[in-house]
């Protein structure tokens, strides 16, 4: 059996599938940061943390999990907006629904997947969508394949969190090479992937140079210095701290998780980023 890819600062949306002949077919959608752990918790019941809408009826299958976003708001937008795709105003206008007698719960999750992908502002993100159960894997119809910077693979993940980085009173007087103003204690900054390039900058001045009009979260571009094509969402992670090589990261306290709703989700900031969603309403 392959060895489980492991992913730094882990948030994933993913979708359950029953194979309990008396329940099969049904289907669950939810957010987690431990996606080996979230499995087995649904498959013990309630009192180990399962969801009440899957106690009893197991076993259950992780299918496919999307990860990718930058924090849980992110993430669990998401899950809200996969599991309520006639009540966010992203999806709305579709007015998705089930076919009856053509569709399973199953084929119509995916459905609904497919369409989540290719609007704003998820379409901006550098999702992974992957296949953990190759006898449930799907194609992605030609018209409703997800944008070209997403990664679409297969195979089981291992999460590792990063620890929460404490930020310093001290002043740093490192210069955006870009603006020519110190970056300060607390601020973002980014440096390019190649480890021979001199980037140094505000997060703001690379992004307004990857950024077209109209647009609030770049996709990628190329380093002002040295020319690399860079992925935003590469960049982004570099910052936070995940390094190339996952075992030198250093793992973090898990936490709890689950479905949350609207409300909920604006307390559960744990990890605030430039991917903030730009303060779009589901």
């Amino acid at each position: 059996m392959d060895e489980p890819e492991v992913v730094e600062d882990f948030y994933g949306v993913y979708l359950l599938y029953c194979i309990n002949p008396k329940y099969k077919g049904r289907t669950y959608i939810g957010y987690t940061r431990d996606p080996n752990r979230r499995i087995m918790q649904h498959n013990r019941g309630t009192w180990a943390g399962g969801a009440h809408r899957t106690n009893n009826k197991g076993p259950w299958k992780m299918v496919m999990i999307i990860h990718g976003f930058p924090n849980n708001i992110s993430a669990l937008r998401f899950e809200w907006a996969w599991q309520n795709p006639n009540t966010t105003v992203r999806l709305k206008h579709l007015n998705l629904k089930k076919i009856p007698r053509k569709e399973t719960e199953f084929k119509f999750k995916l459905r609904v997947l497919s369409e989540m992908l290719r609007v704003g502002p998820w379409f901006r993100l550098p999702l992974i969508i992957r296949w953990l159960e190759d006898d449930y894997k799907e194609e992605f119809l030609p018209e409703r394949k997800p944008p070209a910077h997403m990664v679409l693979c297969q195979g089981t993940v291992k999460s590792k969190n990063l620890k929460r980085i404490v930020i310093s009173n001290t002043i740093v007087t490192e210069e955006c090479l870009l603006c020519s103003n110190y970056i300060l204690s607390g601020q973002s900054k980014l440096t390019c992937l190649n480890a021979n390039c001199e980037l140094l900058a505000h997060v703001t001045c690379l992004a307004d140079i990857f950024l077209s009009p109209g647009e609030y979260v770049p996709i990628e571009g190329n380093c002002p210095f040295c020319n690399t094509k860079l992925k935003w969402g590469d960049l982004i992670r570099k910052m936070k701290g995940c390094s190339q090589n996952s075992e030198e990261c250093p793992q973090e306290e898990e936490e709890e998780e689950g479905s949350c709703n609207e409300f909920q989700e604006l307390k559960l900031v744990d990890n605030p980023s430039w991917f903030l969603d730009c303060n779009d309403d589901l």
